[in-house]
């Protein structure tokens, strides 16, 4: 995998990990969703697709889906997924430092080897000609 298409994959990761972030702060003000809710799906999706934070967190992942179909067209999927591993580094990273929750060191440990086995799979690919 090139260096520009494993910056590709890092983007479309990053730009995921942030929709997901904008999509839960989103929720959290639109509140739980029950039966009354779904009752009324009218006023339901009115209320979740008002709210600034679900729709730059939906564009975000439309963003994020773009890069992946790049990558996608210069390598294989066999390669190229293993780098989705990277949101639980960077979901970590922003819990610890952005919203202060304690990351427990067996989470680390965890994290570690998902960065290992993104780096294995990566050196492992056989160069790829387009």
């Amino acid at each position: 995998m090139s260096i520009k298409t494993a910056a590709l994959a890092i983007l479309s990761v990053v730009l995921a990990t942030g929709g997901q972030l904008l999509l839960r702060a989103g929720m959290e003000k639109v509140g739980y969703i029950g039966a009354p809710q779904i009752s009324r799906p009218v006023k339901l999706f009115v209320t979740v697709a008002t709210n600034i934070q679900v729709v730059i967190g939906l564009s975000l992942f439309v963003a994020s889906a773009v890069s992946w179909l790049i990558v996608l067209s210069r390598t294989s999927l066999s390669v190229a997924y293993p780098f989705a591993g990277m949101t639980y580094v960077f979901t970590a990273l922003f819990s610890k430092f952005a919203l202060h929750e304690k990351v427990p060191s067996l989470r680390w440990l965890g994290i570690l080897l998902v960065l290992t086995g993104i780096v294995i799979v990566g050196r492992s690919a056989s160069p790829e000609i387009h």
